[in-house]
């Protein structure tokens, strides 16, 4: 796969579309490859090492964050920063941590699934371009996240939560803090109250994990 700067000449980008649902890659390819979009579909993919030894030039990638595979989603777009190609990040909901970690390690645009083929279609453009685009549905869900009231945590829940976000058991939450396990516990249940009065639920691991990417806490994968 190698990628160019698209010339101010070209009339079409030409893009590679990645998702693990053929049926669903392949209706955005037919999207769009419609004229008015001004987009060429060189391959609708559903398997990331394909991309990489396609021998077309594209302009764009569109990759699913979620893609069921090995590669972490870091590592994808690494990979098309070596290669000189712009990435559009597509994700199932606008969820802030989604966003964060996609736009952190390196897309250039985020449209969620439920946002229309409109705001796909001026993503690709935009990252063609080399610029940054967040739909409204995006950005609403960033700047709620921004604006969301303060849960007040003392130091000691907040480095629990920090430490149990990263994978660790209570009891090794417990040993760096050098306290009894009993403690740590409650360090982390005061710590998931405090947050879910404030309006966010940290009650899986999964919830919690992402709140951690969003926060800065620990990096995305």
């Amino acid at each position: 796969m190698t990628g160019i700067a698209v010339q101010a000449t070209r009339t079409r980008v030409r893009v590679a579309l990645i998702d693990e649902h053929r049926l669903l890659v392949e209706g955005l390819a037919a999207r769009l490859s419609s004229g008015r979009a001004r987009i060429e579909v060189v391959a609708a993919l559903t398997d990331w090492p394909e991309l990489l030894a396609l021998p077309e030039q594209v302009d764009v990638v569109v990759v699913e964050v979620g893609l069921d595979d090995d590669v972490p989603f870091e590592a994808k777009m690494r990979q098309l920063v070596d290669h000189g190609v712009p990435a559009v990040a597509l994700g199932r909901t606008p969820d802030p941590a989604a966003i964060t970690a996609a736009l952190s390690a390196g897309a250039l645009a985020y449209v969620a699934k439920s946002d229309s083929a409109d705001e796909l279609v001026a993503a690709v453009h935009a990252a063609a371009s080399g610029r940054s685009h967040r739909s409204p549905t995006v950005q609403a869900a960033l700047d709620a996240w921004a604006n969301r009231a303060d849960p007040n945590l003392g130091r000691q829940e907040l480095l629990a939560l920090q430490l149990y976000a990263q994978g660790r058991s209570v009891h090794e939450v417990a040993v760096h803090m050098t306290t009894t396990d009993q403690t740590a516990k409650s360090y982390i249940k005061r710590g998931r109250r405090k947050y879910r009065l404030a309006g966010v639920d940290l009650g899986t691991k999964v919830l919690l994990r992402r709140h951690a990417i969003r926060e800065g806490w620990i990096a995305p994968e």
